[in-house]
């Protein structure tokens, strides 16, 4: 097998991509409809490289984030990844299968179906926030539709994309999936090309760049793009037994996940209570941070300042910030990492209630009864996930008929979007379109309706010349 990292120059010249675009769509045309055993083959060879490159991936990883846990990365990524290629194998077969349609007995004798197509080759951009996961999985995706695809990997991870070239050079030839790096400038001509389908994981405003340029072509897209996912905290469930489940979602990569909660809703009453369980609940997990393994630092400095700035303005404006470190360290210099804070009193115009904050910054919002809690979700854009806390069953159902996410999680965070029999995406400013499983198979297919007759033309009733009585008869039938 052999796979080259493509090298773009500054000049924003796009003939090395529009090269390897002309390459696959030669190879799509040469096997348009690749059959389930290739493309049960292709993702078991992706399976084997994911794995012989392991603790190549784990070192890359932490390179690239200064310290990024082992585990973390594990859990994250490396597991999920083998999920998703051990669901798709098992089920592509099933997908694949032609479906019947019902037909009216005015269109006898005839069939109808629906054929699952490869769209052809989908160009796929990646974050940095998990660059193995969230480059596989999309893969796994359109490589199970029976497509092709180029993958854009993020700029900011780049000993990681040295890694996940290898994995793919081993499993792949250039014809079938191909990378290219490079900074924003590469991505924005990356996302100009006339792909098939177009998979971006990223923020809001890039998103709409995406989107921008896709319309040129009319390539569709799927977008995964987070925002500001809310944690609702109901009256009376135990604190106790729920808030290591906040604390792990939150904590996990440094909040540095789409689907992190991205502030909590509680009852007025419960907010100090909130606060003391979460401080109890982390500093047994991670007694201490600087030189903590299991803590991990964000990706680079612009991202560090980010969230300084984001602190420095939510204290200006008068916002109460707690910040919680266990071993009472000194993270003034030498390090990226940040420790927890949590932060009261905040008002709407600060940027910690405007922006996806991606990092461990936790706003903790008070409501006085589930109505304004739902209200104040609704007031604002549709987040990727929801996470509720209640035990109650009809605060269940109420917060699920009468909010709008990409999923919801009750009881737990972030888990949905590991679930393989579950579709994941957004919905508005979150995102659109899914991928994962049978709905994401959908999305990189086209469902092509095919209507098949035989030598009997039933329909010969209904051709000229009209108002005949068989024509009439028909008609009394088809009215009723």
């Amino acid at each position: 097998m052999n796979i080259q990292v493509a090298q773009i120059d500054e000049s924003r010249d796009t003939k090395r991509m529009q090269d390897l675009l002309d390459k696959q769509r030669q190879a799509c045309r040469l096997e348009p409809m690749p059959s389930a055993p290739q493309r049960i083959d292709g993702l078991k060879r992706l399976k084997t490289s994911l794995l012989k490159h392991n603790e190549a991936m784990t070192t890359a990883l932490n390179d690239d984030f200064s310290c990024r846990c082992k585990d973390v990365t594990t859990i994250g990524e490396l597991i999920p990844i083998v999920a998703a290629i051990n669901y798709a194998t098992a089920h592509i077969k099933k997908w694949m299968k032609t479906e019947k349609r019902h037909l009216p007995l005015t269109m006898q004798p005839a069939s109808a179906q629906i054929v699952y197509q490869p769209l052809g080759v989908v160009g796929i951009i990646v974050p940095w926030n998990y660059p193995v996961s969230m480059t596989l999985t999309p893969l796994i995706t359109a490589l199970s539709a029976g497509n092709r695809a180029i993958i854009k990997l993020s700029e900011f991870t780049p000993e990681t994309n040295k890694v996940i070239t290898a994995v793919l050079a081993d499993a792949f030839d250039e014809d079938q999936v191909a990378v290219v790096t490079g900074e924003a400038d590469i991505g924005a001509a990356f996302s100009s090309l006339p792909f098939d389908h177009i998979l971006f994981t990223g923020s809001t405003v890039v998103g709409k760049h995406v989107m921008r340029a896709a319309a040129e072509n009319l390539t569709p897209v799927t977008l995964e793009l987070g925002g500001k996912s809310p944690t609702i905290i109901d009256e009376k469930i135990p604190l106790a037994d729920i808030m290591e489940r906040i604390v792990f979602g939150k904590s996990f990569n440094a909040g540095q996940t789409c689907t992190a909660p991205d502030y909590i809703l509680c009852p007025v009453s419960r907010r100090d209570e909130v606060v003391e369980q979460y401080r109890r609940v982390f500093s047994r997990m991670y007694p201490t941070i600087k030189s903590n393994s299991d803590y991990t630092s964000i990706i680079n400095q612009r991202q560090f300042d980010r969230l300084q700035s984001y602190l420095r303005d939510a204290e200006e404006n008068g916002a109460n910030i707690i910040p919680i470190n266990p071993a009472g360290e000194d993270m003034s210099h030498g390090t990226r990492k940040i420790v927890p804070h949590l932060v009261l009193d905040a008002s709407p115009g600060m940027k910690i209630l405007q922006d996806e904050i991606f990092g461990p910054i936790l706003p903790i919002i008070t409501y006085r009864d589930l109505d304004e809690a739902i209200a104040y979700i609704n007031d604002r854009p549709r987040p990727l996930a929801l996470y509720l806390f209640s035990f109650d069953k009809a605060t269940q159902q109420r917060v699920l008929e009468q909010t709008h996410s990409g999923g919801v999680s009750i009881n737990d965070t972030l888990m949905q979007s590991a679930v393989d029999s579950l579709p994941f995406g957004g919905i508005g400013e979150s995102g659109m379109g899914h991928y994962h499983g049978w709905e994401g198979f959908q999305s990189m297919s086209k469902a092509k309706s095919v209507f098949k007759k035989g030598r009997i033309n039933g329909a010969k009733s209904v051709y000229a010349p009209y108002g005949t009585a068989i024509q009439k008869l028909l008609y009394r039938f088809a009215l009723r």
